[in-house]
């Protein structure tokens, strides 16, 4: 059965991934999975050491050093432990009847490709454990993540609010109707306002796609507005996120023509740096 999974570590970001994991999964009625992932090259598995350094007189140092490993590893295991009991109960708190949870050793990005076939929504965070102080920067994983993952991914920011409006990014493309049909099928955003907005010319044209698009919204019952801005992508996405209040935006994370250079490569970064609401991004 397809989940809501949310990736957790010892960040302050991880108790908002639960929150919108939770959140998500009571509108979905969908299975809730934590999981947290024990880094690999952080904490690796015991292994010989006797290569590095030589043997003789510095033997005890390579014991002192697979002790130390295996502590440190010991540790990181109990304390990824206690977070997931930790976000189990914050889930129950929330309305979800039986959290999952899992742990795992490796790579986190391998380990959500390994499990893809079960995730119907992944929740991350915006930033991960080793980045540091919550400020603009993204965790280090989040776009191997996001890249590799072909399912819904939605990333947070540090702190929860549950969304009572969503944008939805429009540029034409397949994946922008695409992420239309999901919305509208889809019971996670019932009863909210969307919001359509292109960043192009304001032409007879693209209101005809705008409008079109806004067929199966309104056919499924949503408010939907829609909205034409002038100038470069970003900062009129994001003008118009606060003018109207916007909780949520939704993009597709592949389009084409200009949402398609704003989204891959270093300006995903961007984007995810400079945004403070949830991102949804559609594959």
């Amino acid at each position: 059965m397809t989940q809501v999974m949310a990736c957790i570590d010892g960040s302050q970001s991880s108790p908002a991934v639960c929150d919108y994991a939770a959140w998500a999964s009571l509108r979905l009625a969908a299975p809730l999975t934590v999981m947290h992932v024990l880094d690999q090259h952080k904490y690796p598995v015991a292994g010989n050491l006797s290569g590095n350094i030589g043997l003789g007189s510095r033997e005890h140092l390579l014991e002192d050093l697979a002790a130390l490993d295996q502590q440190r590893s010991k540790l990181a295991l109990e304390q990824g432990r206690d977070l997931l009991a930790a976000a189990k109960a914050r889930g129950i708190a929330a309305g979800v009847a039986t959290p999952q949870t899992r742990q795992r050793h490796g790579d986190l990005v391998e380990s959500l490709s390994e499990l893809e076939g079960d995730i119907r929504l992944l929740v991350i965070g915006k930033q991960g454990e080793a980045s540091g102080s919550l400020g603009q920067q993204i965790g280090s994983h989040l776009e191997g993540v996001i890249r590799t993952l072909h399912r819904p991914i939605l990333v947070t920011p540090p702190n929860f609010k549950a969304p009572q409006s969503l944008m939805l990014a429009f540029d034409g493309s397949a994946t922008s109707r695409k992420g239309v049909e999901m919305l509208a099928a889809s019971p996670l955003f019932a009863g909210l306002p969307i919001h359509l907005v292109m960043v192009d010319a304001d032409t007879a044209d693209i209101w005809a796609q705008l409008e079109k698009a806004a067929g199966p919204l309104r056919a499924a019952g949503f408010s939907v507005h829609l909205a034409i801005r002038a100038g470069e992508v970003k900062p009129a996405l994001q003008a118009y996120q606060a003018e109207q209040d916007i909780d949520l935006l939704v993009m597709g994370a592949y389009g084409h023509s200009r949402i398609r250079q704003f989204l891959v490569g270093s300006t995903t970064a961007d984007m995810l740096r400079s945004t403070s609401i949830p991102l949804l991004l559609l594959r």
